[in-house]
């Protein structure tokens, strides 16, 4: 048997499995966006349905600024936390696993855990009105528009920031200290050595962690849905699972749900291209330089 082949005959199992259990269903899905409820192949009919659905114009702004503002926040906290952690010194193994315990909840413990305090009588509440710092309890389930959004974006911050930090942390214990050691030997400060040495090493850690975000942040709907319920804070996911659970059995819930699905499969693939790319040629640059 030829050796180049056998490689090929090892990953064999894994491309039928994909081929059945995934490929199959993805090529039906993308076959149902392009017929229309009537059965008939059309490029542009259900496209129309989503643009004029309810709630899509808010689903698409919404889901935009949950990924702008939730990927820098949760890049610049698990930033500054790797860097804390990779400095050796008392008590950092404790904050490490503090910072980690957010990985071990499920989502829908996460829901139920942040429900359950933001309720009027909730932990939340309970706290601060025990440390005199609110008079009366705050409605925070009661928040609509921007306000809903920033309470979703903090849950999804705190749950997801240690797995962006492990990877940041991973990525400054292989850096070789010797790198430091020759900066401080010319002269060069804490943030010169951070600016010039640390954030160049570390930018494959920081491509990895933030279009792992990116695809993430993209197609949030889990959280939104079980702490606020659907149409609260519409997201693109958000709207897919809508029109599967909460209005099944109609054609154009079904068309609706497939499209929405389509176009965010898209949105993640242009954006992550778009974002590799940009990333290539600033490196490209900065090594012209």
């Amino acid at each position: 048997m030829n050796k180049k082949a056998i490689p090929y005959l090892l990953l064999l199992p894994t491309f039928i499995f994909y081929a059945v259990f995934w490929l199959t269903p993805v090529a039906a899905g993308m076959k149902e966006v392009f017929i229309d409820i009537n059965g008939n192949f059309s490029l542009t009919e259900n496209f129309k349905l989503m643009f004029q659905s309810e709630l899509f114009g808010q689903s698409v702004l919404n889901t935009a600024l949950f990924v702008a503002i939730s990927v820098v926040l949760q890049y610049v906290l698990a930033l500054t936390l790797a860097v804390l952690l990779s400095r050796k010194f008392k008590g950092a193994k404790t904050l490490m696993f503090i910072s980690m315990i957010p990985m071990a909840v499920t989502p829908t413990a996460v829901a139920i855990l942040w429900k359950t305090g933001l309720i009027s009588d909730g932990w939340i509440n309970s706290t601060l009105v025990t440390l005199h710092l609110i008079k009366e309890p705050i409605s925070f389930l009661s928040a609509d528009g921007f306000s809903a959004l920033l309470l979703i974006i903090l849950i999804d911050t705190w749950t997801v920031t240690p797995s962006v930090m492990i990877i940041l942390v991973a990525g400054l214990q292989g850096m070789q200290k010797e790198f430091k050691e020759a900066a401080y030997s010319f002269g060069a400060d804490k943030w010169r050595i951070f600016r010039d040495i640390t954030l160049p090493m570390l930018k494959p850690s920081i491509v990895t962690s933030i279009i792992l975000r990116l695809i993430a942040a993209i197609q949030v709907w889990a959280i939104a849905v079980m702490v606020l319920g659907y149409s609260k804070v519409p997201f693109l996911v958000e709207r897919v699972a809508f029109y599967v659970d909460a209005v099944p059995g109609l054609e154009t819930s079904r068309k609706l749900a497939f499209t929405l699905s389509f176009t965010t499969t898209v949105i993640v693939l242009i954006v992550s291209l778009i974002y590799l790319k940009v990333t290539k040629k600033s490196s490209a640059a900065g090594g012209k330089k």
